[in-house]
């Protein structure tokens, strides 16, 4: 066979490196990852070798409260055994951060997958409500990877002045910056792509905030 697909061929990382395949697509190669790694639960595309998919719910039982009361967090799966394994997501945008004994802090639904070596909890912005839909996101700190999604192409942002985003436009943030809820003037204010907004996340001191150009992918229609 010919033709320009077939020129879309596999590209080989390092052991255990998150390797973007395309901008769409991760290849993680198990052999240097420590045995094992997690991933959103259903975003494997295909893998190669001897390869286990095990159910890892939110994390553990403390992470399962969280998330039943937040809304917040992810489905997880645990990624072991040895190969290569594929991940996407709706064909979103991928992007893979390495910390170096470092926190960030990312919208729970646009994590991809992570390295078995970070640690991870659920927590609430600071003055976030009910009323202004929880504001709870997931920080991950330490030493190894991430890859995270973007639905459109993500802007970076320098926070040296004070900053305000939408709530689901946010896909991540420095470790080191100050987070609140900033409220509009009128509850019926329309500020952000959605209308009613009257809550946005403000982000304050020295550091990043990486912004999405949407608010996530439209829920799907309920048939009649």
């Amino acid at each position: 066979m010919r033709g320009q697909l077939l020129e879309q061929a596999e590209r080989h990382g390092e052991p255990g490196r998150f390797t973007l395949q395309n901008p769409r697509m991760l290849k993680v190669d198990l052999s240097g990852t420590g045995g094992f790694f997690y991933a959103m639960q259903g975003s494997m595309v295909a893998y190669q070798g001897d390869v286990d998919f095990s159910y890892e719910g939110a994390g553990g039982a403390a992470k399962l409260f969280k998330k039943a009361f937040t809304g917040e967090g992810m489905s997880l799966m645990k990624v072991s055994g040895s190969g290569d394994v594929f991940l996407a997501k709706d064909a979103d945008e991928i992007f893979v951060l390495e910390l170096e004994d470092e926190q960030v802090t990312v919208n729970g639904k646009n994590v991809l997958a992570f390295e078995s070596s970070l640690r991870w909890d659920i927590n609430r912005v600071e003055g976030a409500s009910m009323l202004s839909g929880g504001l709870f996101n997931t920080t991950f700190s330490g030493s190894g990877m991430i890859a995270v999604l973007a639905h459109g192409d993500p802007v970076v942002l320098q926070v040296d002045a004070p900053t305000f985003v939408d709530m689901q436009s946010a896909v991540l943030w420095s470790g080191g910056l100050r987070s609140s809820v900033r409220k509009t003037a009128r509850l019926g204010a329309v500020v952000g792509r959605g209308s009613g907004e009257a809550y946005q996340l403000a982000l304050s001191g020295q550091g990043v905030v990486v912004v999405q150009a949407s608010e996530g992918h439209p829920p799907p229609s309920s048939s009649s």
